[in-house]
């Protein structure tokens, strides 16, 4: 299992990358983006089930949290891009928005739990809980107010789905580069030089979804009049 869950890791990331790198809206973007989807739930899946095998540990506490967050955000990302999904769709809506509110305030419970309970200050894991729980919640938010009835405009739509794949991403990177640093030879087991691949997908992320959100510049999109299916109202939780 813990092997799967690496290779799993190993082949999301790489799918990612190219993902991230790659014409919005071509092929091997979209080609990629559902590698990346797809590595990233049987990655996270598998990372849930291992934490939850030793939930007592705090450090296992967030792996599982940050797991099914990142779940969270790559099925709703994926949704928001996808046009015809069934008659099922609200009630996946609202499973995840219900995993999302889940998640987030047991990870802010922990959190502050954590920062009351300890005798003397520590970032961890008061500091990764907080983190977490805040875009947990801020995402199931984002849900709501689809839910009540606001209606996502193409690049609006584009930016939930930009940026919810680029914080999954970013959470993968990190806990590769990052929080897997023993597995690299000493020799690149460098701060800043780790750090580095995290800090670009954090950068990347901000450059699309300001692009996007600012210019109103969709990814892919050509001078042709959009489509009337591109731009009519959002039914379930995400915009369709």
């Amino acid at each position: 299992m813990t092997l799967v869950h690496i290779i799993a890791g190993l082949l999301a990331i790489t799918a990612g990358f190219a993902a991230l790198f790659s014409a919005k809206g071509g092929r091997l973007h979209r080609r990629s983006g559902i590698v990346f989807v797809s590595a990233m739930m049987v990655m996270a899946g598998l990372g849930a089930v291992l934490a939850a095998m030793q939930f007592h540990i705090a450090f296992q506490k967030m792996n599982v949290v940050a797991a099914t967050l990142t779940l969270y955000l790559v099925v709703t990302a994926l949704l928001t891009v996808r046009r015809n999904r069934g008659p099922r769709a609200r009630a996946i809506d609202i499973a995840c928005t219900l995993v999302a509110l889940a998640a987030g305030l047991f990870a802010v419970g922990f959190g502050v739990d954590s920062l009351m309970n300890r005798p003397k200050v520590s970032w961890f894991p008061a500091a990764p809980a907080l983190v977490f729980g805040t875009i947990a919640l801020l995402a199931a938010l984002g849900d709501l107010r689809i839910a009540r009835g606001r209606v996502l405009d193409p690049p609006h739509r584009i930016a939930r789905h930009l940026w919810r794949m680029g914080v999954a991403m970013f959470i993968a990177t990190g806990s590769f580069f990052l929080g897997q640093a023993k597995v690299f030879p000493v020799e690149v087991r460098i701060l800043p030089l780790l750090a580095a691949p995290v800090l670009l997908v954090l950068a990347t992320m901000f450059f699309w979804w300001i692009r996007v959100v600012v210019t109103k510049r969709v990814p892919g999109a050509t001078s042709r009049r959009q489509q009337p299916e591109e731009s009519a109202p959002a039914r379930g939780l995400v915009a369709e």
